[in-house]
């Protein structure tokens, strides 16, 4: 083996590095700088595992293909801690934004966090911008975002979007602007794009998660969605559309524009169910259809078809836009059933196998349409 110790490496014109084939390793007791730029400053046509540190984001990232594009090496995709109680040991953290604890105005303004690895009760995160209930959440491995709802002074929805950071606790601030007033929708994300779905509408819009500023046009989906349920891989989104109780699944191509394509149906229709994800499999929970059920059932994301039941609820209940997964697992978070107020039950699956939920915890009160994210769900 041959060796060589050279201070600095370029081609003859002095603008980059020469190409290196072969075996070729590195070497040394200090460090060796990648290729350093801006967000803007990227290369137009990178080759798959091409490595290099973002000025903007102060983070390593790789490129991972055309359809992902680039990500952090440095996120961790959930690792947090430092909590208290059942929130003391590290993994993925969950929060659920606003709900409605019993009827309308008496709304909430807290944002509650778990731990998903582990179990017990929520804890108290920070505030949203006011109490609100029928929101929808996003989150990257970075931000947890909660989309719309309904307010005291806003009965028909608003089309704020507000952000939070997983990594610190705090009250939520506005980000992002909706394509429209509304209530009642669902939202999923990867690590790059958040997506939205206008609920009266067929309406798909996306914005890029660290960026802010406007949602965009997407897309159509084949129907309508208001209390849909949705889910990612990293690749696809997939959406239950409920217009009269429809049964069909939509799916999407996240790093594209374009209409969705149908996937296949649902083991019944029913709105007021929750959808998770790791990244193989995709969940849709509870709901009503036309009673509160506890059904579970479960699709292959990367494949097309119809859904296959994977288990049920603790007990029956609806209005469930609150819940939040990791790689692993999936935390179903508040609802209630008909008639009554909501419930502080939270209760869990994991993807690996399927079989009937089990207890998680207690949130800090009783709550129906919460909405509920991550930072390492199946889309990341």
């Amino acid at each position: 083996m041959s060796e060589a110790r050279i201070d600095s490496l370029s081609n003859e014109s002095n603008t980059g590095g020469p190409t290196l084939s072969g075996i070729t390793t590195f070497s040394g007791t200090n460090y060796f700088v990648p290729p350093v730029g801006s967000t803007l400053q990227r290369p137009d046509n990178p080759q798959k595992g091409a490595l290099r540190f973002n000025t903007d984001t102060a983070h390593l990232e790789y490129y991972r293909g055309d359809t992902i594009g680039w990500s952090d090496i440095e996120a961790s995709h959930g690792q947090l801690g430092g909590g208290t109680g059942s929130n003391a040991g590290t993994g993925a953290r969950g929060l659920a934004f606003g709900g409605n604890p019993q009827s309308s105005p008496n709304l909430r303004t807290q944002i509650d966090y778990i731990t998903i690895s582990t179990l017990g009760g929520s804890a108290d995160f920070g505030d949203c911008h006011a109490a609100v209930q029928q929101s929808c959440a996003f989150g990257n491995s970075k931000r947890g975002s909660a989309c719309g709802g309904n307010t005291a002074a806003n009965q028909y929805g608003n089309n704020d979007t507000y952000m939070t950071i997983f990594a610190s606790l705090g009250d939520a601030t506005d980000f992002y602007t909706l394509t429209a007033t509304t209530k009642e929708a669902t939202a999923f994300a990867n690590e790059v794009r958040g997506l939205f779905v206008e609920p009266a509408a067929t309406q798909l819009a996306y914005v890029s998660i660290e960026s802010g500023g406007n949602f965009v046009d997407f897309g159509v989906l084949t129907g309508t969605s208001e209390q849909g349920a949705s889910y990612t891989s990293p690749t696809r989104g997939i959406v239950h559309l409920n217009q009269n109780l429809s049964n069909v699944i939509n799916y999407v191509n996240l790093m594209s524009t374009g209409n969705a394509v149908d996937f296949g149906d649902s083991t019944d229709g029913r709105y007021g169910g929750s959808g998770g994800s790791n990244a193989t499999r995709g969940l849709f929970a509870g709901g009503w259809a036309p009673n509160v059920v506890n059904i579970i059932d479960y699709v292959t994301i990367a494949t097309t078809g119809n859904s296959t039941d994977f288990g049920d609820l603790t007990d029956e209940r609806y209005g469930m836009s609150g819940s939040c997964s990791s790689k692993t697992r999936m935390v179903h978070m508040g609802g209630h059933t008909n008639p009554g107020p909501g419930v502080n039950i939270m209760d869990y699956n994991q993807f690996a196998t399927t079989g009937n939920a089990k207890d998680f915890g207690d949130l800090t009160g009783a709550l129906s349409s919460t909405a509920a994210c991550s930072n390492g769900h199946g889309g990341l």
